[in-house]
């Protein structure tokens, strides 16, 4: 898979400023350390989001109106301000979480998630009655669409719409998209090579729709038990048959949600408004307050920061739409009471960790006196703190179903790094003085970072070689197999909140190639067999447990990695806007519980 997904910006609030520049790879969307959640009252007293609990919702969950936000009212107008336009807006090329923001108001799939004021979520059912039936093991899958589902023009939205927007994910126009569905339909990665979209007049095989009942039918070459979280993404949204413009579609996209799109002048701003063929009896997730959302685009981290601090005229209904508090204004920001009232912060979904290159160093006890050694709270530190977000010590984030936290090499107990259990193992192992090289991409604050990870490593008994290399080749250079390095900073999020979704794509050993993500090439016999097995597990509960055991036995047994940090975002709103709540999921505000103050 290419580092594309939730490709949001790596840099958290607090980091952005500093220069990092990096990505945070994915392939994206727990209870993590810190203190507890707030109650999601946004600009009235700030919320925090430390980490997603999951669960799968009922037909009850998925049947709509969404509960409402406490003392929200109707009317008004809701402003983002962001520093770039949003990419795509055409469903099937959604792919980037910022896009995926915005596509919360105009797009619906099959499924979606219901997110409560304490961040915890549910998967429920979006155009379908729930969340959706599985059988033969996983490779078929049933949903039933809702009744009273319309689009904008006020047309009815039926199973073929959601077929189509299924199969536009094969065209040749589509390919910023997520294609999980697609390979599991086909069989193959190659999935265009098997059908080549809803244009020449054929449909899939595999997906079977019945108008009269309004169902439509999945059936999968590969299983598939978390399907019904795959189809939660936009990629998978519903376009009506007869609405389509291909290409032009990106442009112009047709609504089912609560705002339909009304103006967009590119690169500077785009305004939403009601839908008012969207009925929230049909709608478990949404609610729609405020009459319009204007974005503005082009304003960056610190200029939005000095407006939103000033909270004056329009700004007063203002939001940091993604970019967050910049570490210039973090302090102010945090100390102000006032300033602190109107902030909303979470944990950044994913993980940033470096790759211990396991084909460079083969010995278990170097790849653990490593993550002994290296400098966590040193590094954190210098990307702001505590504030910056909290210390990692597993491969799954906080947010994956059925995580759960374990510190095998004691880093909570000493974070600034333990060279004395390095020495050790280097010596058990007659591997000391050994030379580890690090890579990383060139921005102020790896550079920084750098500084305290070479002191860590010489005092630890290594001969650290450092090796920056320019940002934006940086991905291109550490995916080769044969690269010269033996640590290399990196970080993935992803795309759905489920074990397969972040141990698959960076340590399955089938995956090794350039190019790919499991940088740490990692090819292990019984990694593998379980990633299979655990894949297929039907019951959720007990695949989330499956995939948590087998985050502890990798990191116990392989120690492919150094876990760093889930790193914090905070936001600002202005004093009107009421409502606020981090979204666990895109980390960023969830604009539809958002409500224009009086």
């Amino acid at each position: 898979m290419s580092l594309s997904r939730r490709t949001f910006v790596i840099t958290t609030s607090v980091t952005a400023a500093a220069g990092g520049s990096a990505l945070l790879a994915a392939c994206s969307s727990g209870n993590s350390g810190g203190s507890g959640p707030g109650d999601g009252t946004g600009a009235a007293g700030s919320t925090k989001y430390t980490g997603s609990t999951v669960a799968i919702g009922t037909a009850a969950d998925s049947t709509g109106p969404a509960p409402a936000v406490a003392g929200s009212r109707t009317g008004g107008t809701i402003r983002g301000i962001g520093p770039d336009d949003f990419s795509h807006l055409d469903p099937q090329r959604i792919y980037f979480s910022w896009n995926s923001t915005v596509g919360n108001l105009y797009i619906r799939c099959l499924t979606g998630y219901k997110i409560a004021p304490d961040g915890s979520m549910k998967l429920v059912g979006d155009l379908a009655t729930d969340a959706g039936t599985l059988s033969d093991g996983g490779r078929t899958w049933t949903f039933t669409l809702k009744d009273g589902l319309r689009w904008e023009d006020g047309s009815e939205l039926t199973v073929d719409d959601v077929r189509h927007g299924i199969e536009r994910g094969f065209a040749s126009f589509t390919t910023e998209g997520a294609g999980y569905l697609q390979t599991a339909l086909t069989g193959s990665t190659d999935y265009r090579a098997a059908y080549k979209g809803p244009y020449g007049g054929k449909h899939l095989g595999s997906v079977v729709t019945d108008a009269r009942r309004g169902t439509i039918t999945f059936h999968l070459k590969l299983a598939r038990p978390d399907l019904n979280f795959t189809l939660a993404m936009h990629s998978y949204g519903a376009v009506p048959v007869r609405l389509d413009t291909k290409e032009k579609y990106d442009k112009d996209p047709v609504s089912a949600g609560p705002y339909k799109l009304t103006q967009h002048a590119v690169d500077k701003s785009m305004t939403l408004t009601r839908n008012p063929h969207w009925d929230p009896r049909t709608d478990a997730i949404r609610t729609a307050y405020p009459d319009r959302f204007a974005f503005e685009f082009g304003p960056q981290a610190l200029a939005a920061s000095d407006r939103l601090i000033a909270d004056s005229g329009d700004d007063r209904y203002a939001v940091m739409a993604y970019s967050g508090v910049p570490a210039e204004r973090i302090q102010k920001v945090l100390t102000d009471p006032a300033l602190k009232k109107r902030t909303i912060d979470g944990l950044l979904t994913g993980l940033y960790y470096y790759a211990i290159n396991t084909r460079r160093v083969p010995d278990l006890k170097v790849r653990q006196a490593l993550i002994h050694a290296w400098p966590l709270e040193q590094i954190r530190q210098i990307y702001g703190g505590p504030s910056a977000g909290d210390l990692a010590t597993t491969i799954l984030s906080p947010d994956i179903l059925g995580r759960e936290k374990f510190d095998v090499y004691g880093k909570l107990k000493k974070p600034q790094g333990d060279p004395e259990a390095a020495k050790r193992l280097l010596k058990e192992a007659g591997k000391t003085g050994q030379k580890i090289v690090y890579a990383f991409p060139q921005a102020d604050n790896y550079d920084k970072t750098k500084v305290v990870i070479e002191n860590a490593l010489k005092k630890a008994g290594f001969t650290p070689v450092i090796k920056p290399l320019d940002s934006t080749s940086y991905y291109d250079q550490v995916q080769q197999i044969d690269n010269r390095f033996d640590v290399m900073w990196f970080g993935w999020a992803p795309d759905w909140p489920t074990g397969y979704t972040l141990i698959q794509p960076l340590f399955d050993g089938g995956t090794i190639a350039d190019g790919a993500n499991n940088i740490s090439q990692l090819k292990v016999g019984w990694v593998d067999a379980a990633i299979r097995k655990d894949v297929v597990i039907a019951d959720p509960r007990q695949a989330g447990k499956a995939w948590a055991a087998l985050d502890r036995r990798i990191m116990t047994e392989e120690a492919p990695i150094i876990p760093e940090t889930y790193q914090r975002r905070f936001y600002l709103a202005g004093s009107k806007v009421g409502g606020a709540l981090y979204d666990p999921l895109f980390s960023a505000a969830v604009l539809y519980k958002l409500y224009a103050r009086s």
